[in-house]
């Protein structure tokens, strides 16, 4: 019997049917699962995207990939992660506390940094302190939005996940320096940015963000990386809507 996977579901009030149907897969294999059988990787990254959890806390055999040495790693790249999940919540938050000028995110969701309180308060600190904080979201109502959560293969979820973002900011939206945008580009990459240090999450058809990987790029040591990376966000953000000019429920 998978426990860890039994009471996550029971947390997230979801039974094994509606599971199956989220993450498109017969009922049947959802109870072969909590069972005990153990599911294809595309599965259990699905599966543990819809839960909110780490892959590792509901099939603890998966382990961890070891992560290169530091002394082999590109110049410009300080750390990889091979999951987002294996980011630990201290580099989110020593990251956004290092910027000196600007904070940026670009993602379609970023529900986990948007229902992180302590994160909010690092950004309306950071914003009354002179900082230029930058929140990129999806737009919940455009198709890309939508289409990635089909290629993710759980359906609606992104896009209710952003719902939530959208929701959960709404505390920080009147701070000076804060600013609010929706966007409906095709997102390849989820950023991170605090000046010139960015935390880059790939996007992968098929893999949810959380199980992709990471990267921290220093760009004090290579800027050119740190640079194509920062005139991407740029060029979301031009092309973005503010918040506050659009007929939303979340202004």
């Amino acid at each position: 019997m998978n426990e860890a996977l039994r009471q996550a579901l029971a947390r997230s009030r979801l039974t094994d049917v509606q599971a199956a149907e989220r993450i498109g897969v017969d009922p049947k294999t959802v109870r072969r699962w909590l069972s005990g059988q153990k599911p294809y990787a595309r599965h259990r990254w699905a599966m543990a995207d819809l839960l909110d959890v780490a892959e590792v806390e509901l099939w603890p055999e998966s382990g961890k990939t070891d992560e290169p040495p530091a002394s082999s790693l590109p110049a410009g790249i300080k750390k990889v992660y091979p999951h987002r999940w294996e980011v630990p919540q201290s580099a989110w938050r020593q990251l956004f506390e290092s910027a000196e000028r600007e904070i940026g995110v670009l993602v379609y969701s970023g529900l986990f940094l948007a229902d992180d309180t302590g994160i909010l308060r690092i950004f309306e600190r950071k914003a009354r302190q002179g900082v230029k904080v930058r929140i990129l979201l999806g737009d919940p109502d455009s198709s890309n939005v939508e289409l990635r959560g089909e290629e993710e293969g759980i359906g609606k979820c992104v896009v209710a996940k952003t719902r939530n973002a959208l929701f959960l900011y709404r505390h920080i939206q009147g701070t000076a320096g804060i600013e609010l945008r929706l966007h409906s580009t095709i997102l390849y990459n989820s950023i991170y940015r605090a000046d010139e240090q960015l935390l880059v999450n790939h996007h992968i058809y098929g893999i949810p963000a959380s199980s992709a990987p990471v990267l921290h790029i220093d760009g004090r040591k290579y800027s050119d990386l740190a640079s194509t990376h920062i005139e991407s966000f740029e060029l979301a953000w031009n092309e973005s809507t503010n918040l506050s000019s659009v007929n939303s429920p979340y202004r």
